[in-house]
């Protein structure tokens, strides 16, 4: 029995000796007196490792090192651990990267800069600036050359500024295209400004990316600390402020934070907030304005216009708040509330203009580029039944190469028979390339064509030169914001141009019956009274 206890205490003993040596972490054990020494397999793989380091790097891996000393009768055994941590800091380290630093560019992201903010400002006598850059037309890039080469773009945005910057700045990526610059230190406006100069002028230098020339810009807003917050989040604002300051200005400029752009954010919160509640309460109407035949004196069409009659009962024109509404996402609720009332208008409309006039309805180029968007849209429009008399009007930018506009949703427009006018045409990015491709019914030349055409002999050759381009492509024409009779003489006489649309015609009017409700009070809101030019030429009444 003796012999059996002695040979199952040995196999234990072998046992427990081939499980340790298997371990992954590397022990070794050495007494004080000499008389006891032991390494298993990985020990001795991390032997020699330095007794005064708790992490040391081993050919490409990185292992951490613990001692501890344990009493054995009057003996002391110093024990020595090591253990590969190489995963867990790989694992560490992209969970830090994926905290703090932007995956694109392989910039610090908002979370790194808020935290190196909040470090610089609790240094003593700290000065510095952080200065919002935002850069203009971003969206007609992507739009435009792909996503792919917008990426691009945003990297080597990132690498040129990063080129620029100090040992003490940093640069970081907070958003799609905005990026974040703290100049650290910065003592004065003064120097504050040529630093900032310097990183705007390199925006603007050329970029080459897969054999295109792309020319960008960016506004950048500034603020300073102390003088303009104590914190990343008051910084952040102002230098927001003053970039949207920029952007309604000289876009591509730079401009410190002041208390009047300060104002101006806080006026356009309070402009945000009563548009908002003019969109939830449907204090929105319609206006119609004629498109004319001049040469046969018939209503053709009309424009419907959209028009915001606020809390005052006061009518406000679309110039201040259509842009906005789509800068606020509001224009798809907007857009599918016009064209209910244009529904509920039909008997108005066609007894002041006539029962044939086509209808014509804006839509931004933003949402022109949405299918799902779109194709709710046009449900909407068949279940009007009169689908056939609607034009879509959308700018220039919505026939963009990479718009998602011609290839997706123009035949869905064809398919329940509406046309499509391009609006505001020769202010937007047409090119000849992209104006090939375009199958649109309607060419509108922009009001800025027009006016005292009769004064300006380089207006007359652009406009005769996209009469001709009309004429190439199958399109017809039509010009709007005529204004005065000498306009009108000079499309008569010079041109071959028949449709137009202006004051000198007819300026928008509201129907009492197309004044929008609101849900709450189910009453009609008191329609602007119709006004009219006092000197007309004919009058352009329904036959």
């Amino acid at each position: 029995m003796t012999n059996n206890n002695h040979n199952v205490e040995r196999h234990v003993n072998d046992e427990l000796h081939t499980l340790v040596d298997e371990l992954p972490i590397g022990i070794t054990a050495v007494s004080t007196s000499g008389l006891f020494n032991y390494t298993n397999k990985a020990g001795v793989v991390h032997s020699g490792l330095p007794a005064d380091q708790e992490i040391v790097e081993l050919e490409g891996r990185v292992l951490q090192i613990a001692q501890v000393t344990v009493p054995i009768g009057a003996d002391e055994c110093h024990v020595k651990l090591s253990y590969d941590i190489t995963e867990q800091r790989q694992l560490e380290d992209d969970l830090y990267r994926r905290a703090y630093f932007d995956e694109l560019t392989g910039l610090p992201n908002r979370s790194m800069i808020e935290r190196t903010v909040a470090a610089v400002t609790g240094a003593e006598n700290a000065s510095f600036a952080l200065a919002f850059i935002d850069l203009d037309h971003f969206k007609d890039v992507n739009d435009y050359y792909g996503h792919t080469i917008a990426d691009q773009l945003l990297t080597k945005i990132a690498d040129r500024l990063s080129a620029e910057l100090r040992p003490s700045d940093m640069l970081a990526r907070v958003g799609g295209d905005e990026f974040v610059l703290l100049l650290s230190p910065a003592t004065n406006a003064d120097e504050i400004a040529l630093l900032v100069q310097k990183f705007s002028s390199r925006l603007k230098q050329p970029f080459f990316i897969d054999g295109y020339e792309i020319l960008t810009s960016a506004s950048i807003g500034v603020s300073i600390y102390p003088d303009n917050g104590a914190s990343f989040e008051e910084l952040y604002s102002k230098a927001d402020q003053a970039m949207y300051d920029v952007k309604n200005g000289a876009r591509g400029s730079a401009q410190l934070f002041d208390s009047n752009t300060d104002k101006a954010s806080n006026e356009r919160m309070k402009l945000e907030q009563r548009l908002r509640l003019a969109v939830r309460d449907q204090r929105l109407c319609c206006a119609y304005q004629a498109k004319v035949d001049f040469r046969s004196d018939e209503i053709v069409g009309i424009e419907v216009l959209l028009r915001w009659r606020d809390e005052y009962g006061d009518i406000q024109p679309p110039g201040d708040f259509v842009t906005l509404a789509v800068e606020l996402g509001l224009m798809d609720e907007i857009t599918l509330l016009v064209l209910s009332e244009i529904a509920a208008a039909r008997n108005s409309i066609d007894e002041a203009f006539g029962p044939e006039v086509s209808i014509s309805i804006n839509v931004a180029a933003r949402q022109a580029d949405k299918p799902d968007f779109m194709r709710s849209f046009l449900e909407a429009i068949v279940a009007t039944g009169m689908a056939k008399r609607f034009i879509i009007e959308v700018t220039e930018e919505a026939f963009l190469q990479k718009s998602k506009f011609q290839a997706e949703v123009l035949p869905m427009i064809r398919n329940i028979g509406a046309r499509v006018s391009i609006d505001d045409f020769g202010t937007g990015y047409s090119s000849l390339s992209a104006l090939a491709d375009i199958t649109a019914d309607e060419i509108k030349v922009d009001r800025s064509f027009i006016t005292d055409i009769h004064l300006r002999p380089r207006s007359q050759s652009v406009l005769k030169a996209i009469e001709s381009l009309a004429d190439a492509l199958d399109m017809s024409i039509i010009v709007e914001g005529v204004e005065t009779f000498e306009e009108l003489l000079y499309l008569q006489a010079s041109t071959r141009i028949r449709l137009a649309q202006g004051y000198y015609f007819a300026k928008p009017i509201v129907l009492e019956k197309a004044v929008m409700k609101s849900e709450r009070t189910n009453e009609l809101r008191k329609p602007a009274e119709p006004t009219r030019v006092e000197q007309k030429r004919v009058n352009y009444s329904r036959s």
